[in-house]
């Protein structure tokens, strides 16, 4: 089962994911997106990682989560991918704020190459970050575009689609 998990900030998503992953009795392997890029940052991935359960496996990767998913992909595992939206950030920006546009289209496409043949349980955290305002900078424009449209490439693909509101969760797609 691959289930696309979206939601706003704080609304509950790693949450029900993390449930999710619970309830498989299967060998959890967490793969972590984010990368510190400030104190509080660095605080946000300490609270992550102190939250995990101890005997999941936590593999911490900003970019390459394709190649993660294809070595992991086994019927004893249950691939927690947290967050996509930070993964996208990674790969669609270098450190400065430049766009990279030929790792972001690699990488993307990995992703979704590798996605209809994974047979392994999967759910893949991202914030739904469309339903505002339009930004005003071309770069958050340029972003959320492609947050958007990989959402909708990956809802094409997964067979679950849970949108999460308030800590409740809203099947999309089952």
């Amino acid at each position: 089962m691959q289930h696309l998990i979206l939601g706003g900030a704080r609304s509950g998503k790693s949450h029900y994911a993390e449930q999710l992953a619970e309830a498989s009795n299967k060998q959890v392997i967490y793969i972590a997106t984010g990368t510190a890029g400030d104190d509080e940052m660095q605080e946000r991935i300490n609270k992550h990682q102190s939250e995990r359960h101890r005997y999941w496996e936590t593999i911490e990767e900003p970019m390459l989560i394709a190649d993660i998913i294809k070595k992991y992909a086994s019927s004893n595992n249950y691939l927690l991918v947290d967050c996509l939206t930070l993964w996208l950030s990674n790969i669609l920006f270098d450190a400065q704020g430049h766009y990279q546009e030929d790792v972001f289209l690699q990488q993307k496409q990995a992703l979704l190459d590798i996605l209809p043949d994974c047979h392994t349980d999967i759910a893949l955290v991202s914030n739904e970050v469309g339903s505002g305002v339009v930004p005003m900078d071309k770069m958050t424009r340029r972003f959320v575009d492609e947050a958007g449209r990989l959402h909708q490439q990956l809802a094409k693909i997964c067979s679950h689609v849970t949108l999460v509101t308030a800590g409740l969760p809203l099947a999309l797609k089952h």
